[in-house]
C-alpha cells in the first residue's frame, strides 16, 4: 500500500502546479529557501578552504554557486550598463529591494571584491547564515542606531584599507508597492566618509510575475540596469542629504524605464 503513495504523489504534484497559482507561489518558495540551504552547506568548506575563514573572496564561490538557482524559478536577467562597473578600487553599490529574489540579481552582477551589507537577523538564518558571515557580509542592527553608525564607520575604513566594494540597500527594507521608498542615509555618510563613488542598480518590478499578496509566482524577466557612477570626492557629511536625493532621483526615473519596458505595473 505505501509503495502506492509515490506514483500517486508524483500525478498529484503536476497537477497541482497546472491547476493553482498559490500552489505553486509556495512550492517556489519552499523551493528556493531549501535549495539556497543546500548551496550554503556547500559553500561552507569550499569557502574554508579556500580562503581559511572569513574572506570577501569567498563572494566569488557564493556567486558561482548561486546564479544557476533562476532557471529552477523560471526567471531571466537583462542587464544594461555593464560598462559602469568597470571602476576601480572600492565603491558603494546601491540597489532598490524588493524581495529575497534580489539576492539573485545581485550575483547576477556581483563585481569582484565585494559584499553587502545586511540585517543582524541574517546571522542566525542556518547555514545561509555561516555562509554571508563567511563571505565577509557586514551586518548592522538597524534598531540601535549608534550601533549601525559604528558599524557604518569602520566599513568605511575597511573599504579604503582593504580595496572592497560594498552593497546596499538604501530603502532599508522591502518594498513591493511600486516605486522607490524614501531612502535611509548609511549608505551615503558610509561612501562620503570613504571618499568612494555611488553605483546605483535598478532591478524593475516584480509585480508581472510575483506578487506576494495574491500568492502568484510566475516566469518572469528582470530588467537590471546599472547607472553611472555617482563620485563623493570632496562631500562632507553636509552633502549627504543632496547626495541621497540626487540617488533617489536618478533610481526612480531608471525604476520607471526598465519596469514600462517590462510590461505594466500592477499594484
Amino acid at each position: 500500500m505505501e509503495v502506492l503513495w509515490m506514483p500517486l504523489l508524483l500525478l498529484i504534484i503536476p497537477l497541482l502546479v497546472w491547476s493553482s497559482s498559490t500552489f505553486v507561489f509556495y512550492f517556489k518558495k519552499c523551493f528556493y529557501v531549501a535549495w539556497m540551504m543546500v548551496l550554503a552547506l556547500v559553500a561552507i568548506p569550499l569557502c574554508i578552504l579556500k580562503s581559511g575563514g572569513r574572506d570577501v573572496e569567498n563572494m566569488r564561490v557564493i556567486r558561482f554557486l548561486v546564479r544557476h538557482v533562476k532557471y529552477f524559478l523560471g526567471l531571466r536577467f537583462e542587464v544594461s550598463g555593464w560598462e559602469h562597473l568597470q571602476t576601480n578600487g572600492p565603491y558603494v553599490m546601491i540597489s532598490n529591494h524588493q524581495s529575497s529574489l534580489d539576492v539573485l540579481g545581485l550575483m547576477e552582477i556581483l563585481p569582484d571584491r565585494c559584499t553587502m551589507i545586511a540585517k543582524k537577523e541574517l546571522i542566525y538564518a542556518g547555514t545561509v547564515g555561516i555562509v554571508c558571515w563567511l563571505g565577509g557580509i557586514v551586518f548592522i542592527n538597524r534598531k540601535k542606531t549608534s550601533d549601525a553608525k559604528s558599524v557604518m564607520t569602520d566599513a568605511a575604513e575597511t573599504m579604503v584599507e582593504d580595496q572592497i566594494r560594498l552593497w546596499v540597500f538604501p530603502e532599508g527594507t522591502r518594498n513591493q508597492r511600486g516605486g522607490l521608498l524614501p531612502f535611509k542615509k548609511g549608505a551615503f555618510h558610509l561612501a562620503v566618509q570613504a571618499q568612494v563613488p555611488i553605483i546605483p542598480v535598478v532591478f524593475s518590478s516584480y509585480s508581472s510575475f510575483y506578487r506576494r499578496k495574491e500568492k502568484q509566482f510566475n516566469s518572469g524577466t528582470i530588467r537590471v540596469k546599472v547607472l553611472p557612477k555617482i563620485d563623493t570626492k570632496g562631500m562632507t557629511s553636509d552633502d549627504v542629504a543632496s547626495l541621497s536625493d540626487k540617488s533617489f532621483s536618478v533610481m526612480s526615473s531608471a525604476f520607471q524605464d526598465v519596469t514600462q519596458s517590462n510590461g505594466p505595473i500592477r499594484h
